[in-house]
C-alpha cells in the first residue's frame, strides 16, 4: 500500500465519497431560499436542516474509528457510502421540516462513517513525506464537489425543483460502492480494545444538548429559558465527557493528542477557522437571494468562485510550503480569509456579479491552502497506532465547527432580527453575521503564530525540511 501508484488509487476512490459529501452541502446552501418557501418556513430557520446534518456527523464519528476496527474499514466505507445514498432519498422526498431533519440526521449517520474511514484507509498506507501528495489527490477530486455544487444546485433548484438536488447523489453513491468494491482490497478486522460507550454517550450527548441550545434560542421552537438551559447543560456534560476520555486507557475521544504541538495547532485553531468556513456557504447564498434578490441558478454561478478558487489552489500548495513555512503560511490564511469575510459584510445591491466573483475567489485561495496545509500538519507527528483516534478527533472537531458556524451565523441574525422587531433579515443584519464570523477566523492566528518554525517540516517530499535534516532523505 505504500507505492505511489496505489495511495493515488485509494485516495481516488475516496474522494467518490467526498465529491458526494462536499457537493451535497453546497448544493443544499443554495436551495436554501426555495426550501423555504416550499416547507413554509423561514429561510434563516433552515440552518438547523444543515446544522442537524452537521451535529449527527460530529456525534457519530468518535466511533468511526473503533468501527473501522472491528468490522474492517473497508466494508465499514461502503455501508456509510450506501447509508448517505439511501438518505439522500429520503431527504427527495420529504414534505416538512421535520421530515427533512430527520433524513439529514440519517445522512450524518452515513458520511461520519464514510469520509474518516476513507481517510483512515488512505492515510495507513502512506509515508510522512507522502502526507502532503496524498492529502491533494485526495481532496482535488473531492473539490469538484463544491465547484459543480452552487451552479448545478441553482439550475436544477429553477429548472425542476430544490428535490432534484438530493437525487444527484444517488448516481455518485452508486458509483463510489462499485470503486470501492472493485479497487480497494478488503481491510482486515482486527480486535480493538472495548469500545468507550460512556465515553461516546457523553461526547454526543453534550455536543447534542449544545447544538440544540444554540440552534432554537430566540426561535421560539422551545420555551424561552429551555435553549440556554440545554446549551449550558451541554457545555457541563462536555466537561465531564473530557475528564472521562482523559482516565480511561481507550477513550471515545483521545484528547491526549492535544499535546502533540502540530496536532494541537491543527485542531484547535484549525476548527476556529474551519467555523468560519462554514459559515460562508450559508450566508453568502442567503445574502445574494433574500438580500440582493438573485435567482437560485444566478447565485449559484456567483457562489461556485469560492470552490474555484479552492479547487485553483491545491495544486499550488506544495509550492508554498516550498518557498514558507507551515506556519506562516497557516498565519497568512487566517488573516487574509478574515479580510475577506469582513469585506463580504460590505456587499452591496449596487456590486456588480464579477466584483463578488472575484471576492469569493480570493476567499477560496486563501481558504483552500489553509485547509491542504492544517489536513496534513494534524498527521505529520501522530503515531501510527494512534492514527484511528487522531482522524475521528480531528473529524468530530472539524464538523462540529462547521456546524457552530452556521449556527452562529444564524443565530447572529435572528438576535439583530429580534432586537430591531423585523420579521425578515436586512441587509446590515447579513453583515454582522459576517463580521462575526470574521472574528472567530481571527482568533485562529495567535495559535498559529505560536508554532514553531520547523513545525511540520517533511510533510511534503518537496517541503522544507527541518534544520538540522537538511540533506534530501
Amino acid at each position: 500500500m505504500n507505492s505511489t501508484g496505489n495511495f493515488r488509487i485509494t485516495a481516488a476512490v475516496v474522494a467518490s465519497a467526498l465529491f458526494m459529501q462536499n457537493m451535497d452541502g453546497t448544493i443544499v446552501a443554495t436551495a436554501l431560499p426555495a426550501m423555504a418557501r416550499d416547507l413554509g418556513v423561514d429561510p434563516v430557520h433552515l440552518s438547523s436542516a444543515i446544522t442537524a446534518y452537521l451535529v449527527a456527523l460530529t456525534v457519530f464519528i468518535p466511533a468511526s474509528g473503533w468501527v473501522a476496527d472491528r468490522f474492517g474499514a473497508r466494508r465499514v466505507f461502503m455501508w456509510a457510502i450506501a447509508t448517505f445514498t439511501l438518505a439522500s432519498i429520503a431527504c427527495a422526498a420529504a414534505t416538512s421540516l421535520p421530515e427533512l431533519i430527520a433524513a439529514r440526521i440519517a445522512q450524518g449517520l452515513g458520511g461520519a462513517m464514510m469520509v474518516p474511514v476513507g481517510r483512515l484507509i488512505l492515510f495507513r498506507g502512506v509515508k510522512r513525506e507522502e502526507l502532503l501528495q496524498a492529502t491533494t489527490w485526495l481532496t482535488m477530486p473531492a473539490l469538484i464537489g463544491p465547484l459543480l455544487g452552487p451552479p448545478l444546485g441553482g439550475f436544477l433548484t429553477d429548472a425542476l425543483s430544490w428535490r432534484s438536488i438530493f437525487w444527484v447523489n444517488v448516481p455518485v453513491g452508486v458509483a463510489g460502492l462499485v470503486l470501492t468494491w472493485r479497487l480497494l482490497p478488503p481491510s482486515r478486522p482486527e480486535a480493538p480494545a472495548p469500545p468507550d460507550v460512556r465515553g461516546m454517550l457523553l461526547v454526543g450527548g453534550s455536543l447534542t444538548l449544545f447544538m440544540i441550545g444554540i440552534e432554537s434560542a430566540g426561535r421560539g421552537v422551545l420555551p424561552d429559558a429551555l435553549p440556554w438551559v440545554c446549551a449550558a447543560a451541554g457545555v457541563l456534560l462536555f466537561g465531564v465527557a473530557v475528564r472521562h476520555c482523559l482516565r480511561v486507557e481507550n477513550p471515545a475521544v483521545d484528547f491526549a493528542l492535544l499535546s502533540i504541538p502540530t496536532f494541537h495547532a491543527a485542531t484547535i485553531a484549525g476548527s476556529l477557522f474551519r467555523a468560519g468556513a462554514g459559515a460562508l456557504p450559508f450566508l453568502v447564498p442567503l445574502t445574494l437571494q433574500a438580500g440582493f434578490g438573485y435567482s437560485a441558478s444566478a447565485s449559484g454561478l456567483v457562489t461556485f468562485a469560492s470552490a474555484l478558487g479552492s479547487f485553483c489552489m491545491r495544486p499550488m500548495t506544495a509550492l508554498a510550503l516550498r518557498r514558507f513555512s507551515v506556519r506562516t503560511v497557516l498565519c497568512a490564511g487566517s488573516v487574509s480569509f478574515a479580510v475577506v469575510l469582513a469585506i463580504c459584510s460590505t456587499m452591496s445591491q449596487a456590486w456588480p456579479a464579477s466584483a463578488i466573483f472575484v471576492l469569493l475567489l480570493i476567499g477560496g485561495l486563501s481558504r483552500s491552502l489553509s485547509f491542504a496545509t492544517m489536513g496534513a500538519l494534524a498527521f505529520a507527528d501522530v503515531p501510527r497506532q494512534k492514527l484511528a483516534a487522531a482522524t475521528s478527533f480531528q473529524g468530530t472537531a472539524q464538523q462540529l465547527m462547521k456546524a457552530v458556524g452556521v449556527t452562529v451565523a444564524a443565530g447572529t441574525i435572528q438576535v439583530t432580527m429580534l432586537m430591531s422587531g423585523n420579521a425578515h433579515a436586512e441587509r446590515w443584519q447579513l453583515a454582522c453575521a459576517f463580521l462575526v464570523t470574521a472574528l472567530i477566523v481571527i482568533a485562529s492566528w495567535p495559535m498559529f503564530a505560536r508554532l514553531s518554525q520547523d513545525a511540520g517540516a517533511g510533510i511534503s517530499a518537496s517541503g522544507r525540511k527541518p534544520a538540522s535534516h537538511t540533506e534530501a532523505r
